[in-house]
């Protein structure tokens, strides 16, 4: 299939011009395609800046009863717990943070696992371990999570192993925490070309099932009880390819955060120190971006606010919403026993 393509404006920022100049409005995707009129899209472009390629797919498959999710007052969730689970220290930031933030905010108990030792994002093997160590227990600070887990898989060498153990450990983990909600890679995404968000999906995913079963009885015996993972958000990383989105997230509120935990990602990602090396980037050339500031903070945070965040701003903009997430939901399982006893008094005679 032709990849489409489209223009879009930036939003103006800082008091500066717009970033990018279109005669169409943002969001607004120009037609280039040889599909003939008669048959309707099955995935949809996305308008994005092109500043970032670790930001939203390129195409989305809208489910026909897709939902928003909005704020809701006081804390509505106080009692669950979630568990945010990532390949690496920048998924979680890059792609829900907005989301997981708001449930923290809403009284779920928060915890980050991150899988692998980030070992091949740094200047050598052993900085990447080492930063994105301290990345990852920042991301979780700025989260508001409870605690910050690392599994230390080797870095893009993960699929050698064997999926049962990490899934087993993980399995540990959700009885250990009590968790019943879940944040992960899609497991059903088919067009992620990292090996390890692959594995981490479907271990994930694996896990999320056998958690409630009988599996490991040496847990109860432990006095561990079963997990049963009632909500699950996963989302997609590919850049290239599409996911299947039927829950839309309303981030707004919470943009600020979802860029503190990006900027807390110094190691890895487009984040980090980028906004300083663009400062000086442009001071080199006798110019300066007011947006940038004069300090080193402000360089950050803004540098990921109005450019990273910008297609999350663009994904809001089509429903509505300032800022948005998309995932694959899957919510709680209908009570089917329930429902077949209340069916069935409806129908009963009398004896």
């Amino acid at each position: 299939m032709r990849r489409r393509k489209f223009l879009a404006g930036a939003a103006a920022v800082g008091g500066v011009p717009a970033l990018a100049q279109s005669n169409r409005k943002a969001g607004a995707a120009v037609r280039n395609s040889d599909l003939p009129s008669k048959f309707a899209p099955s995935a949809y472009a996305t308008t994005k800046t092109g500043y970032s390629p670790f930001t939203i797919p390129d195409y989305y498959t809208f489910a026909s009863d897709l939902t928003i999710e909005r704020n809701v007052s006081g804390k509505p969730h106080a009692g669950k717990i979630l568990a945010a689970v990532q390949a690496h220290s920048d998924d979680i930031p890059l792609f829900c943070s907005g989301t997981v933030a708001k449930l923290i905010d809403e009284g779920y108990q928060g915890y980050l696992i991150r899988v692998s030792n980030d070992e091949a994002a740094g200047v050598t093997l052993g900085h990447g371990v080492a930063q994105n160590e301290i990345d990852n227990q920042n991301a979780a600070k700025q989260l508001g999570c409870r605690k910050a887990f690392s599994f230390y898989y080797r870095n893009h060498r993960m699929d050698d192993g064997a999926i049962i153990e990490l899934r087993a450990r993980l399995i540990f983990l959700f009885r250990a925490l009590r968790i019943n909600t879940i944040f992960s890679m899609d497991p059903y995404n088919h067009y992620d070309e990292n090996p390890v968000h692959i594995v981490v999906g479907k271990a994930v995913a694996g896990a999320c099932w056998m958690s409630g079963g009988r599996d490991y009885p040496e847990h109860f015996k432990a006095g561990l009880q079963p997990a049963r993972i009632r909500e699950k958000y996963y989302y997609a990383r590919s850049p290239q390819g599409h996911n299947l989105v039927n829950r839309i997230v309303d981030i707004s509120s919470y943009i600020d955060t979802k860029t503190r935990v990006n900027v807390a990602n110094q190691g890895k990602g487009p984040a980090g120190n980028a906004g300083i090396r663009l400062r000086e980037y442009l001071r080199a050339q006798g110019k300066k971006l007011p947006l940038l500031g004069d300090d080193d903070e402000t360089a950050r945070f803004q540098y990921v606010k109005h450019f990273l965040m910008e297609d999350f701003r663009l994904l809001g903009q089509q429903f509505g919403l300032g800022y948005a997430e998309g995932f694959r939901y899957i919510g709680p399982e209908p009570q089917y026993e329930d429902r077949i006893r209340r069916a069935s008094l409806e129908r009963a005679v009398a004896i």
